[in-house]
């Protein structure tokens, strides 16, 4: 599924976060990378310093690529390739052009910045190319100095939340790609939440077909809805251990946004995938509501899937 892999650079430490990121992916999936450094025109004095850094970037990048290769002790049919490009002019309009003129499979980015609490900080390129990009893009939080880097990760995870719906179920090829990459000690959480249903501000029997004993109602409607999200998720369990991934799955109910980011904060070495519903807005597109309280609420990694 991914044969390229951009990956974003402006020079600072904190986008360089994503280097353990990169070298664990090109390595494990073979995948080719290009680093690339977008500067805006009043800066083209400096583009022989930015092409020297990249350069070198890129190099230092594919010997530790290639490294992982070969301990992953198979068979190695095409070494990783990781090259440098820089290009000036507007970062957002830059990068996506990129992505449509090369066929790039991935965008990998770091989201700068610091805010208060443990949320994110989107910076507005990171934000536009969230919103337009028409590949997944894998996000890294920069904020943390303290956060361990993905190649010391002792454990892990990849929780992939899913609501029964077609257009959640775009994540799940990406999905199973992206814990190939991961090795032995990887595994798959399915998670699904259900929602109880709203008590209405007034209803009557012969209207709505609710009856009035509103708490019994809430409890069938969950009972049912736990059993449906059990032999949903068991379907696609399965997949995942006949593919030799470990996968499990959880079904809960509440809020999905906030049990997604509950599970996360409690299991810090987790890799959230899930899809984005890119609904046509006024202006711009939308995350859908659960990707975007995830992708603000939470410092862990997390690649968003749009479907199209």
């Amino acid at each position: 599924m991914y044969k390229k892999m951009l990956v974003l650079l402006d020079g600072s430490q904190l986008a360089e976060i994503v280097f353990p990121y990169v070298t664990e992916v090109a390595g494990r999936l073979g995948i080719d990378v290009t680093l690339l450094h977008v500067y805006a025109p009043g800066s083209r004095e400096f583009a022989p310093m930015y092409k020297a850094y990249i350069d070198r970037s890129a190099d230092a990048l594919q010997n530790r690529a290639r490294q992982v290769q070969n301990n992953t002790g198979k068979p190695i049919a095409k070494a990783v390739e990781v090259r440098g490009e820089i290009k000036m002019g507007y970062h957002a309009d830059e990068i996506l052009r990129y992505v449509d003129d090369n066929n790039v499979d991935m965008v990998m980015m770091a989201s700068h910045g610091r805010s208060g609490g443990t949320r994110w900080s989107m910076g507005s390129v990171a934000d536009k190319i969230l919103r337009a990009s028409k590949v997944p893009v894998w996000l890294v939080h920069a904020g943390d100095e303290k956060a361990l880097p993905y190649d010391k990760w002792p454990t892990r995870t990849l929780l992939v939340p899913l609501s029964g719906t077609d257009v959640s179920a775009t994540v799940l090829p990406h999905a199973l790609t992206l814990a190939k990459q991961s090795g032995a000690v990887a595994q798959v959480v399915l998670l699904q939440i259900i929602e109880p249903p709203v008590t209405p501000s007034y209803y009557s029997p012969e209207i709505t077909g609710v009856p009035f004993n509103w708490g019994q109602f809430v409890e069938q409607e969950i009972t049912r809805g736990k059993k449906n999200a059990t032999e949903y998720l068991a379907g696609i369990e399965k997949q995942f251990k006949e593919a030799g991934i470990p996968a499990t799955s959880i079904v809960g109910t509440g809020t999905p946004a906030e049990e997604i980011i509950n599970f996360a904060t409690k299991n810090p070495y987790t890799i959230i995938v899930m899809a984005t519903h890119g609904r046509s807005g006024f202006r711009r597109l939308v995350y859908g509501s659960v990707a975007e309280s995830v992708l603000f609420g939470t410092v862990n990694p997390i690649v968003l899937v749009k479907p199209q």
